[in-house]
C-alpha cells in the first residue's frame, strides 16, 4: 500500500494536468473564434462606424419610431446616431449642398429615388407605407368630412409646404389631379398656414391654431388629441418611407448595417408598426447576414468580382454555389423539404429553361445577359468543321453537356434536334460533361475534336481554340436572376441584383452580351429592383403587412 503522501502527490499531478489541458483548449478555442471573426470581417469589410457614429437625415414625420430605434441600436451596438430632422425635400437639398452624411430616411420613396438619380445615394431600402389624411381634433368639432370642407369660410387649414415636405408635395399632386388645388391653396394662403414639416401641421391642429391639416395617417396615430378623416381623393396617394445610404458616407458598411436594423421586420419595423405605420415585410435581422446564392457555372467569371465587392460594402456573407443547373435544381427540390437546410436565397441560372423548372419556388426573374452556343475545335480547325452538319461525319469525336445535369446539355440537345442532325451526331458523342466548364478542356487536352460550349468559356484559352458560330436562334443561353419565395432576405437579394445590374462591364469582359438597359443609376434600383428592358419579370418586392 502506497504512503498517503504519494497518493496525494499523484492526485495533485493529475489535477494540474487536467487543468492545464483545459486551459490550453480554452486558449485554442479563443484563437479559433478570433480568427473566425477576423476572417468574416475581412470577407465583409467590417461594419464599424467612426468615433462620431453615423449621421442620419430623417423626415420629421417618422421621428417617433426612429428615436426608439436609435435608442435600441445605441444600447445594443454602442453606435451613436446623430439626426437632422426636417422636410424630405429640405433634407435632400441639404445633402446635395453639404456633401456629407451617411443615411437619408425620406418620407416618400420618390425623394430617395431622386437622391439616387442625382448620384447622392446608392442603396435604398423600403420601410413602411403611409397615406395622407385630414387631421382634426377629437370629436371633429367643425364637421370636416372631405377636401371640399377646406375651402369653407369658417375653416382654417394648415398644409405642409410642397417644396419642403413629402406630404406637402403629395397633397399638391393629389389635389391638382382632383382639380381643387388652386382653390385650397388660395384659402390656406388667406386664412391658414403652410408649414415646413408634417409635425408642425399636426401641432397646429393640436393647439387649435387651425381647424384641419393634411398629414400622414401615421402622424395622427402619434397624437391622442387628434383623429383622422379619410378622403377618397387623399387615399389615392399612398407613400412609402425609404432609407437610403448616401454615396459620400465614409463608413458605408456601418451605414448599411443600421439601415438593415431599421428595416428588419423583427427589429426596427416593430417600432414603425407601433406608431401607426404599415411596415413592409422586411428581412429578418442578423448582424452579419449570410445568404446562399446558387449560380450556373457559366456565370462564375462575371459574378465573382461583383459578389466580392458586394460583401465588402454590405458587410454580409454570400455563400455562392456554382454548378450545372440540372444539379442545382435537383438540390433545390431536395432542400425545399428540409427548412433551414441551405435552400438558396437567390438563383442565377445558365438559361431561362432551368429557372422555369423551379418557377414555383422563385419569384419572376430578370434576364441579365446572354451568351452564344458555339462549336469549339482545336486552333487551326484541323478537321475543317464549319457547321453542325460536319459533326455527323464518321471520323468525329464530339463531347456535349449532360442534359439532365447542366443547361448546356439541354440547349445542345434542343439545338441539334431542331437542326435535324441529332440522331446522326449521336453515334459520335463520346461523352457528356456534368457542367459547361468541363467542355472546353476536352479540346485543349485532345480528348475531343469538337465540343458545343458557351462562347464565354472559350475566352480563357482563346489562343488554343477555334470557334465556329452556329446560325440558329436556338444557339444562345439567356441568364435570368431571381429571388426565392422562401427567403428571409428578399431585400438583401434585391440589392445583390442591383449590384449585378450596375455591373455590365463585368459581364461584357467575361464575353456575355448585356440585356439590361445601359442608362442612369435609376435602372438598378437598390430597393425595389425596378428594371426596364428585356426582362421576364422583376425581383418582386414583398407586400406590405
Amino acid at each position: 500500500m502506497s504512503p498517503p503522501s504519494s497518493r496525494f502527490g499523484s492526485i495533485n499531478t493529475f489535477y494540474f494536468m487536467v487543468v492545464g489541458a483545459l486551459c490550453v483548449l480554452a486558449f485554442l478555442a479563443f484563437l479559433l473564434t478570433r480568427l473566425n471573426r477576423q476572417g468574416r470581417q475581412a470577407a465583409t469589410g467590417g461594419s464599424k462606424a467612426g468615433s462620431e457614429g453615423l449621421f442620419l437625415y430623417c423626415a420629421a414625420g417618422v421621428q417617433a419610431p426612429v428615436e426608439r430605434i436609435i435608442g435600441e441600436y445605441l444600447e445594443e451596438y454602442g453606435v451613436p446616431i446623430r439626426v437632422q430632422y426636417g422636410g424630405s425635400a429640405t433634407l435632400l437639398s441639404q445633402i446635395e449642398v453639404s456633401g456629407t452624411g451617411d443615411l437619408y430616411l425620406a418620407g416618400d420613396d420618390g425623394y430617395a429615388d431622386l437622391a439616387y438619380d442625382k448620384g447622392l445615394a446608392v442603396e435604398r431600402i423600403p420601410v413602411a407605407a403611409m397615406r395622407p389624411v385630414l387631421a382634426v381634433k377629437k370629436g371633429n368639432p367643425k364637421g370636416i368630412h372631405s377636401i371640399r370642407d377646406l375651402v369653407r369660410d369658417d375653416v382654417r387649414a394648415a398644409l405642409a409646404n410642397p417644396g419642403q415636405a413629402a406630404v406637402g408635395q403629395k397633397t399638391r399632386k393629389l389635389l391638382e389631379e382632383a382639380g381643387v388645388w388652386k382653390a385650397v391653396e388660395e384659402q390656406v394662403t388667406r386664412t391658414g398656414v403652410f408649414k415646413p414639416t408634417v409635425s408642425e401641421v399636426a401641432n397646429d391642429v393640436k393647439l387649435g391654431s387651425v381647424d384641419v391639416g393634411i398629414v400622414w395617417d401615421s402622424t395622427v396615430a402619434q397624437y391622442p388629441e387628434l383623429e383622422a378623416v379619410r378622403s377618397e381623393v387623399l387615399d389615392r396617394g399612398t407613400a412609402q418611407v425609404a432609407i437610403a445610404v448616401l454615396r459620400k458616407s465614409k463608413t458605408p458598411s456601418a451605414a448599411l448595417k443600421f439601415a438593415r436594423f431599421l428595416s428588419a421586420r423583427d427589429r426596427g419595423l416593430k417600432h414603425f408598426a407601433a406608431t401607426g405605420h404599415e411596415p413592409v415585410d422586411g428581412d429578418i435581422w442578423q448582424e452579419t447576414p449570410e445568404i446562399t446564392f446558387f449560380a450556373g457555372s457559366v456565370n462564375r467569371r462575371a459574378l465573382e468580382p461583383i459578389i466580392k465587392e458586394f460583401q465588402q460594402r454590405e458587410g454580409v456573407i454570400v455563400n455562392t454555389v456554382y454548378n450545372g443547373c440540372g444539379i442545382l435544381t435537383a438540390q433545390m427540390r431536395t432542400l425545399r423539404e428540409s427548412p433551414g437546410s441551405g435552400f438558396p436565397d437567390v438563383y442565377m441560372a445558365c438559361d431561362v429553361y432551368y429557372l422555369e423548372t423551379v418557377k414555383d419556388l422563385f419569384q419572376e426573374g430578370v434576364n441579365v445577359s446572354n451568351t452564344d452556343i458555339v462549336i469549339v475545335t482545336q486552333a487551326g480547325n484541323p478537321k475543317n468543321i464549319q457547321n453542325l452538319e460536319d459533326l455527323t461525319r464518321p471520323d468525329m469525336r464530339v463531347v456535349v453537356g449532360q442534359p439532365d445535369q447542366c443547361t448546356i446539355g439541354v440547349l445542345t440537345r434542343r439545338l441539334l434536334e431542331s437542326s435535324g442532325v441529332y440522331e446522326r451526331v449521336k453515334p459520335n458523342i463520346k461523352s457528356e460533361m456534368q457542367t459547361s466548364a468541363m467542355l472546353v478542356p476536352q479540346i485543349t487536352t485532345g480528348a475531343a475534336d469538337a465540343v458545343l460550349a458557351y462562347a464565354t468559356d472559350t475566352l480563357a484559352e482563346a489562343d488554343k481554340l477555334h470557334v465556329v458560330p452556329i446560325d440558329s436562334p436556338l444557339a444562345a443561353a439567356i441568364q435570368p436572376f431571381s429571388i426565392a419565395r422562401s427567403s428571409d432576405f428578399k431585400y438583401l437579394g434585391q440589392r445583390l441584383f442591383a449590384a449585378i445590374a450596375r455591373s455590365p462591364e463585368a459581364f461584357t469582359a467575361a464575353g456575355f452580351k448585356w440585356r439590361l438597359p445601359l442608362v442612369n443609376n435609376a435602372t438598378a434600383s437598390g430597393s425595389s429592383g425596378r428594371v426596364s428592358g428585356d426582362t421576364v419579370g422583376k425581383p418582386n418586392e414583398p407586400e406590405s403587412k
